[in-house]
């Protein structure tokens, strides 16, 4: 490559979602409007386990972690993509971008790990009732979050590391709404097969030792409640699994969609599109998947605003 189209970046311009201007104000408003559903889903989730010592369980323990991290992933996102559909250049120093990057990686990385301990969660408490409270203890806990955010920085390190390393073109367009690392790889003039190599490799041990955990987890879950004789039993026992396979199911589809295919099997305007899924949709339905199909929660949101109404 010629020496004058490489240089010292200092700045990143963000393409956005879309190029068309009659787009912009109307996809502002949408995902403006995601955004503070997804706020208000989430603090008010954690709001309501906080205020009912009824919640005061493991179970709730994780969706309480589950709900911050889906906040704090999408307030990472979202409000730099509002600005690509107002303003005619959206800038991200390298700075912001290499710390967008890192933050990105890290609730990636921490909502695969958490979802994988909240199945662990379930295979306790429906195959070992009795032992639930001993093997799922306040410890076993806070151990099992050490070991989720512990994994959430080693993905972070490891791909804001990879990309740290690459040096960049002097025609900084970011071809996405946010600094992502496929975009970032294809605007570097020096990545290399290595580089590819251990994104997929990163991705592989953040997406697939959660998702063969949560295989196992299920795996003795099904077996446990094909031994439950009553047809009672068998339903309150799916249905305490279904909002988690749910939100399961569709951060895991749509990020797999994105990270595990060729750049020629998914051209990366498609991969924003795809994108818009783990990053945007997940954490917006996360806290109504597990708020609508959830007794608890409901009887919680209940107590809470009739304490509200009656002071």
């Amino acid at each position: 490559m010629a020496a004058d189209n490489v240089s010292s970046v200092t700045e990143f311009i963000l393409a956005g979602l879309t190029d068309e201007p009659e787009l912009q104000m109307p996809l502002f408003f949408l995902f403006l409007g995601f955004y503070m559903v997804t706020v208000v889903g989430n603090l008010g989730l954690i709001t309501l386990i906080g205020l009912n010592s009824h919640l005061h369980i493991p179970m709730y323990f994780f969706l309480f972690n589950l709900s911050f991290i889906d906040f704090s992933f999408s307030t990472a996102i979202i409000p730099k993509m509002l600005m690509s559909f107002v303003s005619k250049k959206n800038i991200i120093s390298y700075a912001g971008c290499m710390t967008q990057l890192f933050f990105f990686c890290f609730f990636v990385f921490s909502e695969s790990y958490i979802l994988s301990a909240m199945a662990y969660d379930r295979y306790v408490a429906i195959c070992k009732p009795l032992l639930y409270m001993v093997t799922v203890s306040s410890q076993v806990c806070l151990l099992l979050l050490l070991g989720v955010y512990g994994m959430g920085v080693l993905g972070a390190v490891a791909h804001t590391g990879n990309i740290l390393f690459l040096t960049f073109r002097s025609d900084n367009l970011v071809n996405h709404y946010m600094c992502d690392i496929l975009p970032l790889l294809e605007l570097s003039c020096n990545s290399s097969y290595i580089n590819v190599l251990i994104v997929f490799i990163v991705v592989t041990i953040g997406i697939g030792v959660p998702i063969v955990a949560i295989f196992i987890s299920y795996g003795f879950i099904i077996s446990s409640i094909f031994h439950i004789s009553s047809t009672e039993g068998r339903s309150k026992a799916f249905s305490t699994c279904s909002s988690h396979i749910i939100a399961v199911s569709l951060f895991f589809g749509s990020g797999a969609f994105m990270y595990l295919k060729p750049p020629s099997i998914l051209p990366l305007d498609q991969g924003k599109v795809s994108s818009l899924f783990y990053t945007i949709v997940v954490p917006m339905f996360n806290p109504l998947i597990y708020s609508l199909r959830n007794k608890d929660v409901k009887v919680a949101l209940r107590k809470t605003v009739g304490r509200i109404t009656f002071s």
